[in-house]
């Protein structure tokens, strides 16, 4: 295993230290937590966003607090969720006295978690909800979940719903937002190499020179198929047919698209799949109006790249293009 890292014990919180001196613009560290919060919080009585869960998804999820998206990020340990008494630290950091919206991957730890925290969050009067991703269309059930598996889609959730935060939405809106996100989003995952978790040292699994693992999570998981390695196109269309088959697409629909790397795959290989999804969806008369591509989901260092595909209307259309600014995406009207 080689690994940028100095002991596996200390791994996360270096790691959060160094997201506040690469961001300091965006970031503050709350004191003796987990959590990265907005240098710059929002103004009373608007709603705050919160989301988190284990390290090693990297710029999930705290390369998502500024402007327009989180109002606070909380980590867990690699592949970990993190503890109630840090996801209530992110709480209190969010909120501005509107209450604050979890936006909650659906695995099992987190969503045990989180909602331990909303307890906490309750016996002192701050007002919570909760939106639960599940984007994942490769499973229906996981080592890790019951029902499908919260992926890079989590990210639009962010987006979209933070934008609404912004506009000054309350707390039941801001919900209703993000639920009709995650209505309305799909995604599925491929590796073309495992990741090593450096609490285990070694690969999570073993991929032959000319195979892909079709349908993996973001946490190491095998995935649903082992398949013959494949072309760009092929590989793209496989992905994409299985998207617009899940969300019902029809000729003349408009979507989003996010292609991601899951942690080693450059941006030549994503911007191919990018050029190739054009296509596809020129084909099948949708309109495809905006495309995300980088680093958005990662799983540590795995090869291969997630495709997210989101129905859009014009109110979602309007807050995807909404004005953010953190440390991973940014919006910029000119």
């Amino acid at each position: 295993m080689k690994k940028i890292i100095d002991a596996v014990e200390t791994i996360v919180d270096q790691a959060l230290d160094g997201m506040v001196v690469a961001y300091p613009e965006y970031l503050v560290r709350v004191p003796d937590t987990s959590v990265l919060a907005r240098k710059v919080p929002k103004v009373t009585g608007k709603v705050g966003l919160v989301s988190g869960g284990g390290s090693g998804h990297e710029p999930a999820h705290g390369g998502y607090v500024g402007y327009g998206m989180l109002d606070a990020a909380v980590a867990g340990e690699v592949f970990t969720s993190p503890t109630p008494d840090q996801v209530y630290a992110g709480i209190k950091a969010a909120d501005h006295g509107a209450g604050v919206l979890l936006v909650v991957k659906n695995y099992t730890g987190d969503v045990m978690n989180f909602d331990i925290a909303r307890e906490l969050a309750d016996a002192d009067a701050i007002a919570t909800e909760v939106v639960l991703v599940n984007d994942d269309v490769a499973v229906q059930d996981s080592l890790y979940t019951t029902g499908r598996r919260g992926i890079a889609g989590t990210v639009l959730v962010h987006k979209i719903a933070g934008a609404a935060a912004e506009e000054g939405a309350d707390l039941a809106t801001v919900k209703a937002i993000g639920e009709e996100v995650v209505a309305n989003v799909a995604s599925m995952g491929f590796a073309l190499t495992s990741c090593t978790v450096p609490a285990n040292g070694k690969p999570t699994f073993e991929l032959g020179e000319n195979e892909i693992e079709m349908g993996v999570g973001i946490h190491g998981e095998p995935g649903i198929e082992r398949m013959p390695m494949m072309g760009a196109g092929e590989l793209t269309a496989f992905l994409y047919s299985r998207l617009v088959e899940e969300l019902g697409l029809d000729a003349g629909e408009r979507v989003a698209a996010l292609v991601n790397s899951m942690g080693a795959t450059p941006g030549i290989e994503l911007a191919i799949m990018a050029g190739h999804l054009a296509k596809l969806a020129e084909g099948s008369q949708l309109s495809l109006e905006r495309v995300l591509m980088g680093e958005f989901m990662t799983s540590l260092e795995m090869a291969g790249a997630s495709l997210t595909l989101l129905r859009l209307d014009d109110t979602r259309a309007r807050r995807l293009g909404a004005a953010c600014d953190t440390p991973a995406l940014r919006v910029v009207k000119h």
